[in-house]
Parts: structure tokens; C-alpha cells; sequence
């Protein structure tokens, strides 16, 4: 039985939906996949169009309202707009470490995530779709960074449940390896340190510090993980964001205190980094991450923790090399490396999991450039210039790729336009798949 619930300015509706956990096999194991309807208060009653909100990630649930804030801003003048939380985050059934154990061992648990990417999450939605619009209804679909790879799966796969789509930071590379993601992505997160460091050049010490610190002695976050330098280097995912840079600055200016036997690190600043880099809200980000890249026909080895192979090929983010010269300490980006899955507990006992699932070479091709050139659904784009996540060249090649898809480049914004512009970046691209502008 489905609750609602008024918040100012909307009114919430609760939906659970029983569906299959490979559906390939559809009478088999069910899982349940939760959504949040959202509507305008004033418009509850109207037969209103329907938008999907595909959220980050992977791993990672819908955001949760506080009332028509943010993109809903813009959003709820026009949709019925339906939250899915994708499958293993949020309200639906969980994947965590506590939750994967009752599947048993480690090859069972990545025969069990294998179920969890981006064309099983399109699969889901569609029998939602169904479910809620009917057979013929089609609905209007958002996809926010990794969601925009979810858009491009569904545009492969299912098009004909789509009236229109919109992507903001999530153009992927159709025939791009993992290989190629992070080389590309390395000189990119080099960039994000070098603006941090003009902005705030006092960092460049504070950093090499605090590095030189965590080199001798490593320290313990309040979860009980441990902060070793590459750890702390993990901070560097605070800078694709448009505040991020500043928001890294504040934590390190408090990273110090003198404590009895001299300066230490503070318990405020541990507490902030333990904030920045535990996995225990969203352990599938770590767990799937590269596997978003597998593709059979492009890379059939499987991924093979690319981002830690090809950092070898960037020596200037070697944080221990960077000590013994007069160089700063680089922080990394948007990468998992296989060391978190034994610093972080939360990940500790899926790490022979994440194993299995980095050597994994079958994953199913994501996308159909063919279908792709033949598109039909109207498509609009946002394309930060030199996003820190998603590089900008791959995402120009793909909207080139995919028919009748418009296309806008933007610097006002970084990764996080959509969360963060009030509704302004949306607006933007209802207007150009309208023709408005």
C-alpha cells in the first residue's frame, strides 16, 4: 500500500516494486526496487507527464526532498517526477556488506552484483514504467552523471519508452575502455590540483604535512579505518564539484592541534575526512565502479583495477616520491584503488568480491552505436567543460554519435549544475529539446 506525504510545496507518494534480480530469468529470485513519485501540491490532481530521475553513482540513492528545492525547482512545473532509488541502494534491497554475507561466499556475492548495472537498472525501469503509464505510456527521463550512462543503455535498449531525455554530466564513452577512462582522467584530476593550489597556495605546505605525517604514522578514523597517505589522497574527489575546492580548503586549515606530546591531527579534521571517505552509505560505488566501463566487445580481459595499473603511468601522483622532492602532494579523483578494501571496514569484507568482479571479461556490451545513430528520442546534454568525472572529449564524440541529441558546453557549472544551479541547467535543456532557444 503506497504512503504519501506533504512536505512545503509537494506531496510524496511511496511505490515498491517486486522484480526480478536477473532478468533473464524473470520467475526467479525477486528483489524489491523502491521509487518516490513527487508532485507539485498545487498540481496533485493533474494528469501530468512522467520523469524518471536516474541518480550518480553507481551505487547511489535518490536524493531525498525537503520540499520543491533544487532541480525539482524546475522539474515539478511540468513532471510527475518518480526518485528511483536503483537496485541495492537506498529503500530498495540493500547490497552492503552486512546484506551480501546471507548470499554466502565471495563468488556467490559477484555472481549476485553482476545483476547490478546499468542494463538491468534500464530493465527495471522499463517494468515500472509499465506498471505505472501502462504499455504504451512513455515517459521523459533525466540522468544525472553515471544516470547519463543509464540514459545511453536505455536509448540502446529500450527507446520506445521514452518521449525525451536529458543528460547533465554523463555522456559516456560508447567504445571507450576502462583503460582509457582514468588515462584520460589523471592529466584532468592534475588540473583540478593546480587550480586548488593557485586558489589556496598556503595548501601546498598544510598537504605536504599532513602527508608526511600519515608516510610515518597512519591514523585511525572514527569508523576504525585507517588514514594512510594514499587514503588521504582519496580527498581529491572534493574537487570536480563546484564548491568542492573550498570545502577541501576548510577541512585542511583545521587539520592540526597541539596535543600533549606536540601537534597531531585533529579529531574535528578526522571526523570531516572519515566523512569524505567512507564507502558505509554507498559500498557499491567502490564495489562496481569500474565495472560500469566492462563491455565485452571493447575490453574482454576485464577492467583489472585500471585506475591503480594506469596511475603507475602518472608518477607525479605518487605522494611518497612527491615527499622526497620539493613537488606537492597530488590528490587523486573519481578512482577506487584496491588498498580501500582493506583501510575501509565497510569494504573490508568485499574485497575478494571486488576481486572477482574486476577480473570479470564477459560484461554485456552497454551500448548500440547502431541503435544510437538511428535515435529518434529527442535528447539534450549538458557537457561541463573539463569535468573532472567524465571527460569532456568522450562525451563531444558521443553526442555526435547518438542521432538528433543537441549538445550544450558549458564552464558556468562543474559536475554538480544540476544539483546546484536552482533548476537553471534543467531549464536549459527542456528548452533546447523544445526548440526555445
Amino acid at each position: 500500500m503506497s504512503t504519501s506525504n506533504r512536505l512545503p510545496g509537494i506531496v510524496t507518494t511511496d511505490h515498491v516494486f517486486q522484480l526480478p534480480l536477473d532478468h533473464q530469468a524473470p520467475d526467479g529470485e525477486q528483489i524489491e526496487v523502491y521509487a518516490r513519485e513527487v508532485v507539485a501540491a498545487s498540481r496533485q490532481g493533474d494528469d501530468l507527464p512522467w520523469l524518471l530521475f536516474l541518480q550518480g553513482g553507481p551505487g547511489g540513492k535518490a536524493n531525498r526532498p525537503l520540499g520543491r528545492d533544487g532541480w525539482l525547482v524546475r522539474a515539478l512545473d511540468d513532471y510527475r517526477v518518480l526518485l528511483l532509488d536503483q537496485r541495492g541502494t537506498g529503500r530498495s534491497t540493500p547490497a552492503t556488506r552486512q546484506t551480501l554475507a546471507r548470499r554466502g561466499d565471495a563468488r556467490q556475492q559477484a555472481d549476485y552484483l553482476a545483476h547490478f548495472r546499468a542494463d538491468s537498472i534500464v530493465r527495471d525501469a522499463e517494468l515500472i514504467r509499465r506498471r505505472l503509464l501502462g504499455e504504451e505510456g512513455r515517459w521523459s527521463l533525466l540522468g544525472q552523471s553515471f544516470g547519463g550512462f543509464c540514459t545511453l543503455t536505455y536509448l540502446s535498449l529500450a527507446p520506445e519508452g521514452l518521449r525525451e531525455a536529458f543528460v547533465t554530466g554523463g555522456l559516456a564513452g560508447l567504445r571507450v575502455s576502462a583503460d582509457d577512462v582514468y588515462r584520460a582522467a589523471y592529466p584532468r584530476v592534475a588540473r583540478k590540483n593546480a587550480a586548488h593550489y593557485a586558489r589556496y597556495p598556503q595548501d601546498v605546505a598544510v598537504v605536504r604535512g599532513i602527508a608526511a605525517h600519515l608516510a610515518k604514522n597512519p591514523a585511525r578514523l572514527p569508523d576504525g579505518g585507517e588514514l594512510t597517505v594514499e587514503a588521504f589522497q582519496a580527498l581529491g574527489l572534493m574537487l570536480g564539484s563546484g564548491t568542492g575546492s573550498h570545502s577541501l580548503h576548510y577541512l585542511l586549515e583545521e587539520a592540526w592541534v597541539e596535543g600533549v606530546d606536540g601537534p597531531e591531527l585533529s579529531d574535528t579534521f578526522l571526523d570531516g575526512v572519515h566523512a569524505q571517505l567512507s564507502f558505509a552509505s554507498g559500498p557499491l560505488y567502490a564495489v562496481l565502479h569500474e565495472s560500469i566501463y566492462g563491455q565485452r566487445s571493447v575490453d574482454g580481459a576485464g577492467t583489472r583495477w585500471a585506475a591503480e595499473r594506469v596511475r603507475t603511468e602518472y608518477p607525479e601522483f605518487d605522494a611518497r616520491a612527491a615527499l622526497d622532492s620539493d613537488r606537492p602532494v597530488l590528490f587523486t579523483g573519481e578512482m577506487i584503488y584496491p588498498a580501500m578494501f582493506e583501510t575501509d571496514p565497510s569494504l573490508r569484507p568485499l574485497r575478494e568480491t571486488a576481486e572477482l568482479l574486476a577480473e570479470r571479461g564477459d560484461w554485456p556490451d552497454l551500448y548500440d552505436p547502431a541503435r544510437l545513430a538511428e535515435n529518434t528520442v529527442p535528447v539534450a546534454a549538458a557537457v561541463y567543460h573539463d569535468d573532472m568525472y567524465v571527460d569532456t572529449a568522450d562525451s563531444l564524440e558521443t553526442a555526435n554519435a547518438v542521432r538528433g541529441l543537441q549538445v550544450w558546453v558549458t564552464n558556468e557549472w562543474e559536475h554538480d549544475g544540476l544539483r546546484v544551479s536552482g533548476g537553471q541547467v534543467l531549464d536549459r535543456l527542456i528548452k533546447l529539446v523544445r526548440g526555445e532557444v
